[in-house]
């Protein structure tokens, strides 16, 4: 069993006030960024070079006829096994690194010279973006200046519902699988999204697809 760090999101624990977000953008020093209103609160709409953190908004109706609103904690999954690092990798060395202690993956300033489309193409989740003005590539990094100082990831810190938890992955792991069993009782179609194959693990109570196309990769 790999080793390191995991963070759990409980989406059903979530009431989308975008704390994560907030202190996502505080503490990488990233600037706001000029937005849309498109009829829903989910804003912004997306992942760039300055957003590594998105809180998505989803509703519909489910097979009864219910309606249904869920809300997604979108980051990069800091895979096991992360396709974008053999991406980048492949064309330029030490343009992506995985952290051997903690498993976070981060980005390099050497990552411009790999092709965008390519990376990016190569997550299941549809998470790389690009600096238009340096073209170097960009992403969550698991707070790594912070978790290497036993110090939570931002978004971790900052939720005020324990949606968010971040610990070693063995926990996470059993923190995960106690949760499903959890809330199975009363969503019968609640599981832990990838949980074998990332580090960040989402527990939804739904189909993934109601929540992002990409939440299951």
């Amino acid at each position: 069993m790999a080793s390191g760090k995991s963070i759990l999101v409980d989406t059903s624990k979530c009431t989308a006030c975008r704390g994560c977000q907030v202190a996502c953008k505080q503490w990488n020093g990233l600037p706001g960024t000029k937005t849309e209103q498109l009829g829903n609160y989910q804003n912004p709409q997306d992942f760039s070079a300055d957003t590594y953190k998105v809180v998505r908004f989803a509703d519909g109706k489910l097979e009864n006829g219910k309606p249904y609103w869920y809300f997604f904690s979108d980051m990069c999954r800091h895979c096991l096994d992360p396709p974008c690092v053999d991406a980048i990798q492949g064309y330029v060395d030490g343009g992506a690194v995985k952290d051997e202690a903690t498993g976070a993956v981060t980005y390099t300033d050497k990552s411009k010279e790999a092709p965008f489309d390519e990376v990016r193409s190569s997550c299941p989740f549809d998470v790389p973006r690009q600096n238009e003005k340096t073209k170097v590539l960009a992403k969550c990094t698991m707070c790594i200046d912070r978790i290497t100082h036993d110090r939570p990831p931002a978004c971790v810190k900052s939720c005020p519902t324990g949606a968010m938890i971040f610990g070693e992955r063995s926990q996470i792991l059993d923190l995960a699988k106690k949760r499903v069993e959890e809330l199975k009782k009363t969503h019968p179609k609640a599981e832990a999204l990838k949980a074998d194959e990332v580090r960040v693990i989402f527990v939804v109570t739904d189909e993934p697809k109601k929540y992002h196309k990409y939440a299951a990769g």
